[in-house]
């Protein structure tokens, strides 16, 4: 009898211990890393406890069949009855979103900014001019511009961790600075740090592409000249 009420306690104190813990990694079909679990438990309870906000990071293998991302995150917010947003990555679709269930949320984050796929104003100004088209110049992207760099072997989980991390930490500080609050677990220059990997490694290509170019065009002329 004692065997069995210690056993079901143990059973009761690991459930809800999991329950507890899986509270901001909503889902996670990829990383399984108790490390990543961790930092975003503390920083989603954090933000939750300063601003009365749950900030939920969905990292999925491949979305249901026939449900494109927005009615993903429909289907599951319907599971929240409190103030909520969605940080959902779906692998296999290549689908990044963020979804609220309150459209006043939005107002405490710059969701465009968050998913730009360029990381800077400059960047955003040199990929306009390559495809000539200046309709959308957002920049300042802290999930695509990581989730985008080629991985080695092996790399893969890290990449999809770091960048969605990044993300999400973004989304939370500027809730927390919208709130006037201050996160003790805000990633801060570490974030931006990676950023400024990704912007080198950019402007470094771009560089590269122009003096190739420039040299391509000179040989031509050279070429040109020789044959007269």
């Amino acid at each position: 009898m004692k065997f069995s009420r210690g056993l079901s306690a143990l059973i009761l104190a690991l459930f809800f211990n999991t329950s507890l813990f899986a509270n901001y990694l909503y889902k996670d079909e990829l990383i399984f890393n108790p490390a990543f679990n961790v930092e975003v438990e503390k920083l989603g309870l954090e933000l939750h406890q300063k601003t009365g906000i749950s900030l939920r990071l969905v990292m999925l293998k491949e979305l249901p069949q026939k449900m494109n991302i927005v009615e993903y995150e429909k289907e599951l917010m319907k599971d929240f009855s409190e103030p909520t947003i969605l940080l959902t990555f779906s692998e296999m679709d290549s689908k990044v979103d963020i979804y609220a269930n309150q459209t006043s949320l939005y107002e405490y984050f710059d969701k465009k900014q968050v998913l730009s796929p360029v990381s800077s104003s400059v960047q955003a100004f040199v990929v306009a001019l390559l495809n000539m088209d200046f309709s959308d110049m957002s920049s300042g992207g802290t999930i695509l511009p990581l989730l985008a760099q080629k991985a080695k072997e092996g790399e893969l989980l890290g990449k999809y961790s770091g960048s969605m991390f990044n993300g999400y930490a973004d989304i939370a500080e500027q809730i927390a600075a919208s709130k006037g609050v201050v996160l003790e677990n805000a990633v801060g220059n570490a974030n931006q740090i990676s950023i400024l990997i990704v912007k080198v490694l950019f402007y470094a290509i771009v560089v590269y592409g122009i003096f190739l170019y420039i040299k391509r065009k000179l040989y031509l002329r050279r070429q040109k000249n020789e044959s007269r």
